[in-house]
């Protein structure tokens, strides 16, 4: 089966009608054969499936992912019941079966689709309701499909039992994290008594990377951008801004940048500071090797805090050549231009890979969010006349597909739990820990730093 992004690549990143169902609604337009504009109502019709007309996954996708701004996804599941209901006269008693042709399968597969690719939509206990009826209204129809339905509720139950408990042991993590960062002053070990092996650590950071990339919605990245609207004929939908995964996978990255900084900054002797930041060198390395970019620029992110990158006597003795490599990576001239081109090449990679380990593509996250955002702000979600500028919408679906297809990639590594354990909840400094810690590592030398460690001692009543 064709993935989404591949499905998008194929059909050039628009969608191609049917010439069947290209004059269905006149307030559907169309260039060069691709669905550019139209009314809310026109394309909601046009994910309806009828009893010959089933819509493209692509537009499938495309559809849901940004109906979400104009429409909340329960109002929507609503109104492709009623569409359904009226187009087929579900409410007759006397519906003539054999003209309905496929029109039982093709909503069963619309059904299917939805809960497949945005099965959080489906913890709106509205939108459990309004699935139940629908499946209901078809399956009094064609009761041979019971069992088809009877699976599709059951794989969404499973991956929303499975969302939860993420959540649970992402909450335990987090909490212990916390409860040892408030209890523990001084780090009894440093990461590299736990994993000495910088390809070990750089396999369990895709670990954690691969499991936190996997449980984030593609509707978040939408609803991450959603804007609570005054205008009167525009509804609000602040019940619609979910993007906890989004957010966790953040402050995941910002954990690791600290954890980097912390590790280095917890040692008084320089040569032991020496060796973790060309440790944490090597791990960046690996990184690349692996695909793994978001954990490379969080250690480089770490490494580059002014905590650390004030301490001039730890870096006069490390092999700058290797870090200035790494930093190619960061480096934000030509739009990221240097790891814009890795990332290409991890792509192209992962295309058509039959070993697991070069399947891997981790984006650094924080940019790709960037990106959608611009290409969210660069473009309006309607034009003038009200009709809903879906051209847009293809360019950005094509950008989550992608996201999608990395998303579902299996870690192929072995799990060292203890290495895992360590690093999701050992303590990290905060902010002014970190820089009082950075002060004790390499005293301060210009009035600049002596004035700022002076004020730190204080506000931490030392």
């Amino acid at each position: 089966m064709q993935s989404l992004s591949q499905m998008f690549d194929k059909a050039g990143g628009g969608y191609d009608c049917h010439a069947t169902n290209c004059n269905e609604n006149d307030a559907l337009m169309f260039k060069d054969g691709n669905l550019v504009a139209g009314s809310k109502e026109a394309l909601i019709q046009h994910l309806v499936p009828t009893t010959e007309y089933n819509p493209d996954r692509t537009y499938v996708f495309t559809f849901l992912l940004s109906s979400r701004l104009f429409i909340r996804p329960h109002e929507l599941l609503g109104e492709v019941c009623q569409v359904c209901t009226f187009q087929q006269n579900l409410t007759s008693d006397h519906i003539q079966k054999q003209k309905l042709g496929k029109f039982g399968q093709n909503v069963i597969q619309l059904l299917s689709e939805w809960t497949e690719m945005f099965p959080y939509d489906f913890r709106d206990e509205r939108m459990m309701k309004q699935l139940k009826e629908i499946s209901q209204r078809v399956l009094r129809v064609y009761p041979e499909l019971r069992q088809d339905m009877g699976g599709i509720t059951h794989n969404l139950l499973n991956k929303l039992a499975q969302l939860n408990r993420y959540e649970e042991v992402l909450s335990k993590l987090n909490a212990e994290a916390i409860k040892r960062s408030q209890t523990q002053i001084a780090p009894t070990t440093d990461i590299m008594e736990v994993c000495p092996s910088p390809l070990r650590l750089a396999e369990q950071l895709t670990h954690i990377e691969l499991e936190r990339l996997s449980q984030i919605g593609p509707e978040e990245f939408v609803q991450a951008f959603s804007k609570e609207e005054t205008s009167k004929t525009v509804p609000v939908y602040r019940d619609m801004k979910k993007t906890h995964n989004l957010e966790a996978y953040v402050q995941w990255f910002n954990r690791l940048s600290y954890l980097v900084a912390s590790e280095i900054c917890s040692h008084l002797k320089k040569k032991n500071r020496v060796r973790l930041v060309e440790y944490f060198i090597d791990v960046a390395k690996e990184c690349i090797n692996i695909g793994n970019f978001n954990s490379l620029m969080a250690i480089i992110a770490g490494m580059n805090m002014n905590p650390v990158s004030r301490l001039k006597k730890t870096w006069a003795k490390v092999n700058k050549t290797k870090f200035g490599i790494l930093e190619l990576q960061m480096d934000p001239s030509n739009n990221f231009g240097s790891y814009r081109s890795c990332m290409k090449a991890a792509m192209w990679r992962a295309q058509g890979a039959t070993d697991a380990r070069e399947k891997i593509v981790i984006p650094f996250f924080s940019l790709f969010v960037k990106d959608i955002y611009f290409l969210n702000e660069g473009c309006p979600n309607r034009f003038e006349n009200g009709n809903i500028n879906f051209e847009k919408f293809w360019q950005m679906a094509k950008h989550i597909s992608d996201f999608v297809t990395w998303q579902q990639v299996e870690c192929p590594f072995a799990k060292h739990t203890d290495v895992l354990h360590y690093v999701l909840t050992s303590p990290v400094f905060s902010e002014t820990t970190l820089s009082l810690a950075s002060y004790e590592c390499e005293s301060p030398e210009n009035s600049y730093d002596k004035e700022r460690h002076k004020k730190l001692k204080a506000e931490a009543g030392l």
